[in-house]
């Protein structure tokens, strides 16, 4: 009685959680599907990836300013309640230029929720318990990896396109009643609070945040590195499914086993770091996991057939999964609340501008001079980050503040 009482609520938000991650995946293959129907464009549904960061650019300026102000569970229940009704506004669009606006301002409200929703997480869970949270919560989100195309495919096959996107607005109304369910919990910084937000409040928390960043640049630089592993990983996804059918000469179907492996081996690093969560060190999880999800890419980038690449692919989301796990305690712990969403916000700017400029530029460089040997470059940058994270990580002085944090 004693767990369940303690797991309540975060029990609640991961099912929220999962939930809406579930319909996300659905939401993106149907939609890939009635823009290309539309337009007959592979390069319509290509700049569909491309809003996301956009999005993220244009509201991260000013977004955190209005998180840290307000209330996160109300905030969070008000963004999937829009994001809900403007979703379900999409299947009867017949104009591709009011799907991309619907899209870009759904794109604009998950820029908001993903920061808030850290944020409160970081609010409702104990220190002692983020751990193995962040690990619970990269398994659910791994397990929609799998069953969010498999359920998205059986929804398109007895129904339509349009059917799936309304199951994905049906989902986000099942997040926003979850999340409705959970304690609000009250910004403690009063002052803050009761101050309205506009451009000089917006500058002076540029500053608050660049300010903490350099009598903190141990967490500033570990941000910015994991950043990295976001855009290298965004980048070199981007060629992933052109490299599978074009290159391995791979069919659809063994393409999407190939996915569900990915997924598998999210889940099985997740299970690992929950049933071990008190063991694990946060900066072996980082430094280790950086250099190993890389060292994925490459073994995809040089197999020659689907036993290599289906072991590249487990390699680096079992990998990935002790980073991610790592990075997110790491940064609940050592942020404070009061100024998680502004920090994540302004930082959240520069991944979005290096996303967009990689993703654009190995995908030039990739028709240039062939998707294999640019995936091979790119991965080969990617274990040099790696590197220089698993070194700053086994610093001394950051061992030091890794283990005070999680004391």
């Amino acid at each position: 009685m004693l767990v369940s009482n303690k797991w309540k609520y975060p029990l609640l938000l991961l099912f929220g959680i999962g939930v809406s991650n579930l319909g996300a995946w659905i939401y993106l293959i149907a939609l890939n599907l009635i823009v290309l129907d539309m337009t007959g464009s592979v390069f319509a549904v290509s700049f569909l990836y491309i809003m996301m960061p956009i999005a993220t650019v244009i509201t991260n300026f000013w977004a955190g300013s209005f998180i840290d102000r307000l209330n996160k569970r109300n905030l969070m229940i008000y963004i999937d309640l829009l994001r809900a009704s403007l979703v379900c506004m999409l299947p009867f669009m017949d104009s591709i230029i009011f799907i991309y606006i619907l899209v870009f301002i759904i794109n604009i409200g998950s820029s908001i929720f993903e920061p808030t929703a850290m944020v409160y997480m970081t609010e409702l869970i104990p220190k002692k318990d983020r751990q193995r949270f962040n690990a619970l919560r990269n398994f659910i989100n791994s397990s929609g990896f799998i069953l969010g195309p498999s359920i998205a495919g059986v929804l398109l096959f007895i129904g339509s396109p349009e059917m799936a996107i309304l199951a994905n607005g049906l989902a986000l109304l099942i997040s926003a009643f979850v999340i409705r369910l959970l304690p609000s919990i009250k910004l403690q910084d009063e002052a803050v609070f009761a101050e309205k937000v506009n451009l000089k409040v917006v500058i002076k928390d540029w500053k608050t945040v660049l300010s903490f960043s350099k009598m903190n640049m141990n967490i500033a630089l570990i941000y910015c590195f994991f950043s990295g592993i976001t855009v290298f990983m965004t980048a070199l996804d981007s060629l992933e499914a052109a490299f599978a059918t074009q290159v391995l000469l791979l069919s659809e179907s063994d393409y999407g086993f190939l996915v569900s492996i990915a997924g598998l081996g999210i889940i099985v690093g997740s299970l690992i770091n929950t049933l071990f969560a008190d063991r694990l060190k946060i900066n072996l999880m980082i430094g280790l996991g950086a250099i190993f999800t890389p060292a994925g890419y490459l073994i995809f980038g040089y197999s020659e057939n689907f036993i290599w690449a289906s072991i590249g692919f487990f390699t680096l989301t079992f990998a990935l999964s002790f980073a991610n796990t790592g990075f997110y305690t790491f940064y609940q712990n050592s942020v404070p609340t009061n100024i998680m969403g502004r920090f994540s916000s302004v930082f959240g700017i520069l991944e979005a501008f290096l996303i967009i400029i990689f993703t654009l530029t190995i995908g030039v460089l990739a028709e240039q001079f062939g998707i294999r040997i640019i995936y091979i470059l790119g991965s080969f940058l990617f274990l040099l980050l790696g590197l220089v994270v698993n070194l700053f990580a086994m610093k001394r002085s950051i061992r030091d503040k890794y283990q005070q944090e999680v004391s």
